[in-house]
């Protein structure tokens, strides 16, 4: 018989699956995911009989927050979690002046192998469910406090979303759940390297959560070093599924370059991300490199990455350049695993 995992569940599939009424499965709902509490004997507007046999009946929580560690300069926190079979995943939270970003992971590993990152390096295991990526949000969320602010939600961590499709979907909107975290579908956007496929799925999903695309090269051979799911779905390919998208959508799409000193950051390589980049209603997020132990880039200087910026905003880009964030606590994303799993 399958395991009951509650943080997956809606209300009301909460009360079919455990055989409650339907206000039972929108009490339970609203302790987890509203007031992040995991533990049911605490659930205090339930029976104790009824806490007793539904703690023998289904799992609650299927993550532990192992460690956690902040910036001294930033504030940026990187949030390392152990799941029940011992794998391990990361989020990071990520404070910018008045704004809290939530960085969720949605495969422990990754399986695209993209040169510069510490995660592929460490492997693919195994697809989140919807339960674990919304219980990154929760476990942040009593990591921070927040005030008045909503956070926005971004799935940049560890892991292909697309190539764990229906889960993601189900967890975005767990996290819109209006009895639950109830964040706005503007605030949360899906990263890609590019699938293609999922690309085109998305576009029919009735709502406005956002599209980024990891691009990180204009050219095709520059991009199928960086992003080998380039060589599957090349430039030229990603082009037509993002016109399909802002077809069907009309809605911006924002495109992630990660600067890489010496390889991806001349004037040359600004002048094809510009001329790719222009067909598109996009913004451009520009992103120095954080270094990785054993892997053989570096950053650019500041002074290259400001003319990086300047021709793409003077050619009339909208252009972003990311301050460097968490750098002094390896927040590359998959680098507090990658240093624990060699610790280990």
């Amino acid at each position: 018989m399958d395991e009951i995992l509650i943080t997956r569940l809606f209300p009301e599939e909460i009360s079919e699956q455990l055989g409650l009424e339907p206000f039972r499965g929108r009490q339970i709902f609203r302790w987890i995911h509203e007031k992040h509490l995991f533990d049911i004997q605490k659930m205090t507007d339930l029976s104790k009989e009824l806490r007793n046999e539904l703690e023998n009946k289904a799992i609650f929580c299927q993550t532990e927050v192992l460690h956690v560690q902040e910036s001294s300069t930033s504030g940026t926190k990187k949030v390392l979690l152990q799941l029940r079979d011992h794998q391990t995943i990361e989020s990071v939270i990520i404070p910018h002046r008045r704004r809290v970003t939530f960085c969720l992971s949605t495969q422990v590993g990754c399986p695209l192998k993209c040169a510069f990152c510490a995660t592929g390096k460490a492997g693919f295991k195994r697809n989140l469910n919807a339960g674990e990526i919304i219980e990154q949000v929760l476990h942040l969320l009593s990591l921070i406090e927040l005030g008045h602010r909503t956070p926005n939600i971004v799935y940049m961590g560890m892991g292909e979303p697309f190539w764990n499709y229906d889960e993601v979907i189900r967890s975005i909107k767990l996290i819109m759940h209006p009895l639950g975290v109830n964040i706005g579908a503007r605030k949360i956007t899906v990263s890609t390297a590019g699938d293609v496929k999922g690309i085109q799925k998305f576009a029919e999903e009735n709502w406005q959560v956002r599209l980024s695309i990891s691009l990180h090269a204009g050219n095709d051979t520059l991009r199928s070093r960086l992003v080998p799911l380039n060589r599957k779905y090349p430039l030229d390919k990603l082009a037509e599924a993002l016109h399909q998208y802002q077809q069907k959508t009309d809605r911006m799409i924002t495109f992630e370059y990660v600067l890489l000193g010496g390889v991806n950051d001349s004037l040359k390589h600004a002048q094809e991300l510009f001329e790719y980049a222009k067909q598109f209603k996009c913004t451009v997020n520009l992103i120095p490199w954080n270094p990785v132990s054993d892997i053989s880039f570096y950053p650019p200087t500041q002074e290259t990455c400001e003319q990086f910026l300047q021709f793409l905003t003077q050619n009339g880009l909208n252009a972003t350049l990311r301050k460097e964030r968490g750098q002094d606590i390896n927040a590359a994303c998959g680098q507090l695993r990658r240093i624990v799993l060699i610790q280990e």
